[in-house]
């Protein structure tokens, strides 16, 4: 509670403390600090007020002005006959430097005077502590002394009387920015330098503008952390976000309610997979069957003028020739679950499943018509770091995102942003040619006014620069990035586009965790005659690019800083090469090492840069859940074998402990020469036992200990092991020279006694014969 006898210097003071507070947070939060937004700012007034309701959004050239709101007491004393009226300030803007100016002036800092006639606008009786009443007003056009073109502070005044009275200094107030663009007959342009004079009229007398160019990009991405078995972590989280009052819902909202306007969206596709693997009921990665267990070859291309693609369409982990973003279908679509039916699931997965299931159906619907899709690197990947550290990480996780949104079907380009707009010229000079690189314009750097080219040329390379003011919103007090204010700064940054001779297209990329607190209050009122509604493809279309040399990028240390390191890069990468390594063992299975490599992407995310501690985690308990599959696979001999000659066979088994069938092979090494032949490829059937027979040959007697190993086709152990002697009993040739020698002795003794033998005979006959 704020007595109402503080002054307003003290008031301003108080104020300053508040936001003083606020600012340790914000930097802890480098990668979201719109989350800091949606927590209320410290009461200075004790009543507030909001602006919930401000139509049209500029100043008209006649009619009325709608507007609509809350008074809160926030103090604990009751308040009664609360008058309420609008403002208006003196001089326009006409600068952006003067909006960013002006977003910083003390919320109780006088801005301009409150339009009394007829007054008051709106009354509400009586407000206890810590009641709410909604006020809804009109204000005629003839009632606001607005002639010079440029951006005007407005307001809403409450005054109110409590046990002190009732005195002239308001008691609650709210402020926006509101344009005038379009000049009615009777301005004289004054303060506008004559820029109305021979500009084209309208039958009504107004002038005729010409509209500028703005494009509206909403981002769609959120830090995605895993389990270590693949499922997703939080899901509790993912409930809230999901639904209709969450941060990703009431985009999806805003979006939907675009009425056809076009809108870009920018969107990370891992988090389209992340809520279909919701809606399926957050399962364990799968290793279960993804190509036809009939089919001849299930590695081999559908298509020889393909580079191999495999039946999830995407041409395999490790292809170097097939990285890039036209380089396969979509292999991500591949990655969502597939649905399943939510009456199987428990009734707390259940509600989740639903929720995302709704938000899928929500997004399709809302990306439909003539909106461009962004597709970020798969995972959101920190790409400044991968840049830096280990390159290929960027372009395997852009094949993973390919040409469509999964379980969404809305093609997609390929675009590069980072949630806070900085990017600096390494991951610029990584990127793919066709991807739409997006950069605050204070990496660029502002002019005296405020004022940064739409494009810029960073080595050869066009980026499209994005407006930080108009993604700051509007003054306090009150939600500063409240949808009002959000589409007022959006609104008044495009007018005062329109004072320039030649009118920049306006980029805007919302800002990140920002949620509307009225989706519907946004897209509508900023489609109006003077704003062209574009997609950043066709608002920058035709804008010729400055030239921007790299070393003049102001990237901040901060940003620099909170890159990947090293470290983070090789768990990344060992987590990837484990998934790879799975994906070659399992027999019927294309699909798991992408799966895989998406969960690593996304846990080195720039949305893990506070977290990255907890990331790393996720990391290395993936790929220790993956190694431990892989040793399921191993091989068992006998304890010892011996050979009898130079060569034999030596036994063995491969035992898969796995659900699922696999193809492997073995390696087998010896301390002491011995050659040892294996089968090219051993497959193993689900919880099954392969016996085969291992050619042992060598030259050497001895004992000799051989290791067999379990290895994947390509040769990577996987952890199975088996040890064993096999003895060499070969015979020497001395021995054989002996027995050759008996041999031969013993045919000779047999030869000699047969000599004797026919000797004898013969002697006896010739004695028998008559003299």
């Amino acid at each position: 509670m704020v007595p109402r006898s503080l002054s307003p210097a003290l008031r301003a003071v108080a104020t300053l403390l508040a936001l003083g507070l606020v600012t340790p947070t914000v930097l802890l939060l480098p990668a979201a600090p719109a989350a800091v937004a949606t927590v209320p700012p410290e009461p200075v007034e004790p009543l507030e007020v909001t602006i919930e309701r401000l139509t049209p959004g500029e100043i008209p050239t006649s009619g009325t002005i709608e507007v609509g709101g809350t008074v809160t007491n926030v103090d604990d004393e009751t308040w009664t006959t609360i008058n309420l009226y609008p403002l208006l300030g003196g001089e326009p803007m006409t600068t952006p430097a003067q909006l960013r100016e002006a977003r910083r002036t003390d919320p109780l800092a006088y801005v301009g005077d409150r339009v009394t006639t007829p007054g008051p606008y709106a009354v509400i009786d009586r407000l206890e502590p810590g009641q709410s009443a909604t006020y809804s007003f009109t204000v005629a056009r003839s009632r606001l002394e607005a002639t010079a073109r440029g951006v005007y502070w407005f307001g809403v005044h409450a005054l109110g009387q409590d046990t002190a009275g009732r005195d002239s200094v308001a008691d609650g107030r709210a402020r926006t920015f509101l344009p005038l663009v379009e000049q009615s007959s009777g301005d004289d342009g004054a303060g506008d330098e004559g820029a109305g004079q021979d500009r084209p009229r309208r039958p009504d007398g107004a002038d005729v503008t010409m509209p500028v160019p703005v494009a509206l990009v909403v981002p769609l991405r959120r830090r995605i952390l895993h389990e270590a078995d693949g499922s997703l972590a939080e899901p509790e989280v993912w409930a809230d976000e999901l639904g209709s009052n969450g941060t990703l819902g009431r985009l999806v909202s805003m979006g939907a309610q675009a009425d056809g306007a076009p809108i870009t969206w920018l969107v990370d596709p891992a988090l389209t997979v992340a809520a279909a693997q919701l809606a399926a009921g957050n399962p364990a990665r799968s290793l279960s069957p993804t190509v036809d267990p009939d089919a001849e070859d299930p590695d081999v291309a559908e298509s020889d003028e393909t580079p191999s693609p495999t039946a999830d369409g995407s041409t395999g982990p490790g292809d170097e020739e097939s990285v890039g973003p036209t380089a396969s279908p979509s292999p991500s679509g591949s990655l969502a679950p597939d649905p399943v039916e939510t009456e199987d699931l428990d009734p707390a997965v259940r509600s989740l499943a639903r929720a995302a299931e709704g938000w899928l159906d929500s997004l399709t619907e809302a990306v439909r018509g003539d909106h461009q899709v962004l597709a970020l690197p798969f995972g959101d990947l920190d790409v400044a770091g991968a840049a830096e550290q280990e390159p290929r990480l960027y372009a395997q996780a852009r094949r993973l995102s390919g040409g469509t949104l999964p379980r969404v079907g809305a093609g997609t380009d390929p675009g590069l942003s980072s949630p806070l707009g900085y990017i600096d010229a390494t991951a610029i000079g990584i990127a793919d040619p066709a991807e739409t690189i997006l950069m605050t314009d204070l990496e660029v750097g502002l002019d005296e006014d405020g004022r940064a080219p739409s494009v810029v040329s960073v080595e050869g390379r066009d980026v499209v620069v994005s407006s930080s003011g108009a993604a700051q919103g509007g003054p306090g007090p009150g939600r500063r990035l409240s949808a009002i204010s959000m589409r007022q700064r959006i609104l008044s940054e495009a007018a005062l586009r329109l004072l320039d001779p030649d009118p920049q297209p306006l980029v805007v990329v919302l800002p990140p965790g920002w949620s509307p607190d009225d989706p519907g209050e946004v897209i509508e009122e900023l489609d109006t005659s003077w704003v062209d509604l574009d997609t950043v493809a066709d608002a920058v279309s035709g804008v010729e690019a400055t030239e921007v040399a790299a070393g003049d990028l102001r990237y901040p240390d901060s940003q620099q800083s909170s890159e990947l390191d090293a470290g983070a890069v090789a768990a990344v990468q060992d987590l990837v090469d484990a998934g790879e390594v799975l994906q070659d063992v399992l027999t019927l299975n294309d699909r798991v090492g992408d799966v895989v490599a998406g969960e690593a992407f996304a846990a080195a995310a720039y949305t893990t840069r506070p977290v990255r501690r907890r990331a790393r985690e996720s990391l290395t308990s993936g790929t220790r859940a993956v190694r431990d599959l892989l040793t399921r696979i191993g091989v068992t001999t006998p304890t010892g074998v011996t050979l009898s000659s130079a060569s034999g066979r030596l036994p063995a088994t491969v035992v898969n402990d796995l659900d699922e069938p696999v193809t492997v092979r073995l390696d087998a090494r010896s301390d002491l020469p011995m050659t040892l032949g294996v089968p090219d490829s051993i497959l193993v059937p689900a919880g099954g036992r392969v016996g085969v027979l291992l050619e042992a040959t060598t030259e050497r007697q001895g004992i000799h200990n051989v290791s067999l190993l379990v290895t994947s086709v390509e040769g990577v152990p996987l952890g199975g092991r088996a040890d064993l002697p096999i003895r060499a009993a070969q015979v020497s040739r001395v021995i054989w020279l002996i027995m050759g020698s008996g041999a031969v002795l013993l045919f000779g003794m047999i030869g000699l006694r047969l000599v004797r033998r026919v000797r004898e005979a013969r002697r006896a006959d010739r004695a028998g014969q008559p003299s």
